[in-house]
């Protein structure tokens, strides 16, 4: 006789350590094998177009597929991916940008039964009691956890994070498997280094698995703005390990912006999240760093609403200056100040000798949109961007190669290339140079 209980827990998160990395494993071995065919089609007549076209559509599919329905560290990897497709060229991006934006919100749920009594162990076997509503329907679901809808018992509406079981040992097992596919991984994202992208998620495991430390950077976070006018972190109203309640928000998600949005809403949702990304550090000396669209919405009173606090920067001492300063001498061209400021930090790898020309030269283009009033982010930039960084033939290839990323700005620098992403998927444009001059100390000193 099957266990229904054990069969409904692989349904929700599929735990069993071979199957998943034989699953994460299929992804090299299909993309190969489409490769294989897709040549045999071209000695049929097919154009390089056609054949690539289907290619790419094949592998987004799978992609989708595999790190969807594995959630864990897979889904969460493809998550931090997703921010990243607006540098993917244009005869590839149609597919993955489709594949990689339902990673932000979509899994498929967990059985009700196993949802009850991961909140009976959490919340107390008489949880009901707390709730005069709740939906047994999830709202969303995500990389390690899905979020009901229902009514606290003193009638406020909230969402309930749930964690699925065996989110640990998935979230383990799926990021010592991506590491070890790193490699084919960069393919879908040329110009975004991979592998630092994945350490970094390992790292951070422990603290995103323990829902009282989410709940309390959201506390955090939610104090600092507090009242205001322009963005809406919900309060916490419960917390304990693998549950978070929180208050309940409503808006238009910012992935239906980048979908349909007017121009209108595509401006302002860029302009406030880039308010949010710049101040967050001087406010509430804290850096929302899971930064891809499913996180954030525009609410019907005009704000910015925020949610997901699971991996967050601690900067008890806000934004360091030396990003400012940094900056600021790239913006004045002071290029012999610049390499020295960057070799102080630890940018330069130790024994390498650089022309501070050509690391000017590397800098110069991502500090282009604060050389005007307002900037135009577009998923050409971004484009451009990848492309110089990415070509082997390139000056600026091989001065990317002599610096260095200290693990200290790993995050900050993740982070901030994850929400230029998002404005980039946007088509945002908007007055970024009056918002860094105003909140990134170091830049206007």
């Amino acid at each position: 006789m099957t266990d229904s209980r054990d069969s409904s827990e692989d349904a929700a998160m599929p735990r069993r350590a071979a199957a998943r990395t034989a699953k994460l494993a299929s992804l090299p071995l299909g993309i190969a094998g489409r490769a294989v065919g897709g040549w045999g089609r071209r000695l049929t007549g097919q154009s390089a177009e056609e054949v690539n076209a289907t290619l790419s559509a094949k592998a987004a599919e799978q992609l989708f597929e595999v790190l969807g329905t594995l959630k864990g560290g897979a889904m969460k990897f493809g998550q931090a991916l997703s921010v990243f497709e607006a540098a993917v060229p244009d005869e590839m991006a149609a597919p993955y940008r489709e594949a990689l934006t339902k990673l932000q919100s979509a899994a498929p749920p967990m059985p009700a039964r196993q949802t009850h009594r991961v909140l009976a162990e959490q919340l107390g076997r008489s949880w009901r009691e707390r709730f005069t509503e709740f939906s047994d329907e999830p709202a969303a679901s995500a990389s390690i956890g899905q979020v009901h809808r229902a009514v606290w018992h003193d009638g406020r509406e909230v969402a309930v994070k749930v964690q699925y079981p065996g989110a640990d040992e998935a979230l383990r097992s799926d990021l010592r498997q991506l590491q070890r596919l790193s490699r084919v991984f960069q393919a879908f994202v040329p110009g975004t280094d991979v592998k630092p992208l994945l350490a970094e998620l390992a790292d951070r495991m422990d603290e995103e698995l323990d829902y009282r430390s989410e709940a309390e950077n959201q506390r955090g976070f939610a104090k600092a703005f507090d009242g205001d006018d322009q963005v809406l972190v919900p309060k916490v109203v419960a917390s304990a390990p693998k549950v978070v309640v929180t208050e309940w928000i409503s808006g238009t998600p910012l992935a239906r912006i980048i979908a349909d949005g007017t121009t209108e809403q595509r401006n302002e949702a860029g302009r406030l999240l880039a308010e949010f990304h710049y101040s967050s550090p001087v406010r509430a000396h804290l850096l929302h760093s899971d930064p891809h669209p499913g996180n954030f919405m525009l609410l019907p009173d005009g704000r910015l609403g925020v949610i997901d606090f699971g991996a967050v920067a601690r900067l008890p001492h806000g934004a360091p200056p030396m990003l400012g300063a940094i900056m600021r001498l790239a913006l004045d061209g002071e290029s012999v100040k610049l390499l020295e400021a960057m070799r102080q930090e630890g940018f330069v790898r130790p024994g390498t000798t650089l022309d501070p020309a050509d690391v000017q030269a590397y800098l110069a283009p991502f500090v282009v949109p604060l050389t005007t009033d307002r900037f135009h982010f577009t998923r050409r930039w971004a484009q451009q961007q990848a492309g110089r960084l990415g070509d082997t033939r390139s000056q600026d290839f091989r001065t990317g190669r002599s610096l260095n990323l200290p693990p200290n700005w790993l995050l900050i620098h993740r982070v901030t290339a994850g929400a230029v992403g998002i404005l980039c998927q946007l088509d945002a444009e908007l007055a970024l140079r009056s918002i860094v001059e105003h909140w990134q100390p170091g830049f206007a000193d």
